[in-house]
């Protein structure tokens, strides 16, 4: 699970990184992005579970960090987030929303907030950086983002309380996350709009 935190900061904030180089901000800008792109939900978990933020004390977050922010440097040419970074950020959002659930549980809180304390760890980043960068956020306009980590959230729940093995949960889980998502975006599916009269 370790590993595969690691894998998600370095994945979102890659994406965050992208973005805010699409939107034209500077090495400064783009770096901050990248941070709170790919700690603040986790830090937000962490926080409500009265836990210090990971980030403070395991030095490969930042190092996570640093390394997307240095690929996004490199390769200089500035393209908007493609497929390869849209089935990354998926991953990432399959890997954030188990690894929220299932620290909640181990903090031995109640199914229903293990189930909202995952899709926060999921979302918040991501809704962050497209506020910043001054985007219409994904998160409340399109695709399925909540609704992704939500289902894949209750899954995970639904199969802990049937006692199925943990890793497996989580694996169940983090499948639905993934093909929910893929779904909505191959379909356009999106959920109702409140439309004016």
């Amino acid at each position: 699970m370790h590993v595969l935190d690691l894998l998600s900061t370095f994945v979102f904030a890659l994406v965050g990184a992208r973005v805010a180089a699409d939107k034209g901000l500077d090495y400064g800008g783009i770096a901050f992005i990248a941070a709170i792109a790919s700690v603040s939900g986790g830090t937000l978990r962490n926080i409500f579970l009265g836990l210090r933020p990971i980030w403070i004390i395991d030095p490969w977050i930042i190092t996570s960090i640093i390394a997307a922010v240095v690929i996004t440097l490199v390769f200089r040419r500035v393209t908007h987030v493609g497929r390869t970074l849209l089935i990354m950020d998926t991953l990432g959002l399959a890997v954030a929303t188990m690894s929220g659930t299932q620290l909640a549980f181990e903090m031995d809180v109640t199914w229903f907030a293990a189930i909202i304390l995952g899709v926060i760890t999921a979302v918040t980043g991501g809704l962050l950086r497209d506020v910043l960068c001054q985007l219409e956020p994904v998160l409340l306009h399109r695709e399925t983002i909540g609704t992704s980590a939500l289902m894949g959230a209750i899954t995970f729940v639904g199969l802990h309380q049937l006692e199925v093995v943990e890793n497996w949960a989580a694996i169940a889980g983090g499948v639905v996350v993934i093909l929910t998502r893929v779904i909505s975006i191959q379909f356009d599916l999106h959920l109702p709009k409140f439309k004016k009269v």
